[in-house]
């Protein structure tokens, strides 16, 4: 009778270590295939690029597409006259960017690096007697720190070099995106058909309904945040085109691209205006005509981003996503605490697919009541 217990209480630890082993293996197993997926995606990241660009450029194109084939364009032309037309855009915009590329390649090949630090010396010496005749007392800071003196312009080339090297990389991709967006639109209603049939049907009706309100949805935001910077580009021009700023096109456009890192880009876009205008001046008296303008010009930016803060975004993103102000504001805040700006700028059409798939599988949920209320 002992041994027998013996022989049983030895089998179950022999069942029991090649089950521990089995999972052990098992665990193994699935780490080295989500590794090997992870590895995966990581050497494939230009193309998943490409893929999400398509895919938010389509749902900026998709509203462009069903007009037109309300006005009786079939589907495919309707792709194709969209495409057009962003190309067309595309184009004119680059124009803008001519003169200064133009300019920049005759730089290139004829730097004076020297020219460079001295103009660059004139603007920080004329800065220091600024601050000297109007006794302010961080003038002697400044000398202290000897900035001129320490600053070596040896990096330019390279920066215009490499600039310029990556054009064609630039040129490839945004073909590259055209290409797929033209068979998202075009074949959209067969893409439609195949993923309904892999999708369980157990979650059918969840699934479908979700995808269809995150389509309008983000298409409403891209949308929204197109018009938003279009109307903030305006502005800027505006204001550099009343203190004849050179290069005021350029520079609008550049500040307004900026825009789309919430709360950060407006500073930078601000910052850089401030500089190529202060650049743009050298020449003229630093006092009364470079000072004056570069401060005018900050503080009419500053006046933009309050009209665009406190007007454009509440109606234009709150309406486009069915979300309060403060709302977008506390999950781009707390996106950027987590991503930094990369999460900033994700945050919220990241936030508005949480809300739809929150809305669709657990619609009694008391949170998810309240903050789905408007979708």
């Amino acid at each position: 009778m002992a041994s027998f217990f013996i022989f049983m209480q030895t089998y179950l630890i022999m069942i029991t270590s090649k089950i521990i082993a089995n999972g052990i293996l098992r665990a193994l197993g699935i780490l080295v295939i989500i590794g090997l997926n992870l590895y995966f995606l990581y050497t494939i990241q230009t193309v998943l690029f490409y893929l999400i660009g398509a895919l938010v450029f389509s749902l900026i194109c998709n509203p462009i597409v069903e007009l037109l084939k309300k006005i009786k364009f079939n589907n495919f032309w309707a792709v194709v006259t969209t495409l057009l037309l962003f190309i067309v855009l595309l184009i004119l915009f680059s124009l803008l960017f001519v003169p200064l590329i133009s300019t920049q390649v005759q730089s290139l090949s004829l730097l004076n690096r020297d020219e460079i630090q001295q103009n660059f010396g004139v603007i920080y010496s004329d800065f220091l007697l600024y601050l000297n005749q109007h006794h302010i007392a961080l003038e002697s800071v400044f000398k202290d720190l000897d900035v001129a003196s320490s600053l070596n312009f040896n990096f330019v080339p390279a920066i215009l070099n490499h600039f310029f090297s990556t054009l064609s990389s630039i040129g490839i991709g945004i073909a590259t995106v055209f290409f797929i967006t033209f068979f998202i639109l075009k074949d959209k209603n067969v893409f439609w058909t195949s993923f309904q049939k892999i999708i369980p049907n157990k979650f059918e009706d969840e699934i479908l309904n979700s995808i269809q309100k995150i389509y309008h949805l983000l298409s409403r935001y891209f949308i929204g945040l197109l018009l938003q910077l279009f109307i903030v580009f305006i502005l800027y021009f505006i204001v550099l085109a009343v203190f004849d700023v050179k290069n005021a096109l350029i520079i609008a456009f550049l500040c307004a691209i900026l825009n789309i890192i919430p709360y950060v880009g407006p500073l930078i876009g601000t910052f850089l205006a401030a500089t190529l205008t202060l650049i743009g001046g050298i020449g003229s008296d630093f006092q009364t005509e470079m000072l004056p303008t570069t401060i005018y010009v900050v503080i009419g930016f500053f006046i933009v981003q309050i009209i665009d803060n406190n007007v454009n975004q509440p109606l234009i993103f709150s309406n486009s996503t069915k979300s309060h102000p403060l709302e977008i504001f506390l999950v781009i805040l707390i996106a950027g605490f987590i991503s930094g700006i990369t999460g900033m700028i994700i945050a919220v059409p990241f936030y508005t697919i949480i809300k739809v798939l929150a809305k669709e599988f657990f619609p009694n949920n008391k949170i998810v009541k309240v903050i789905t209320r408007k979708i």
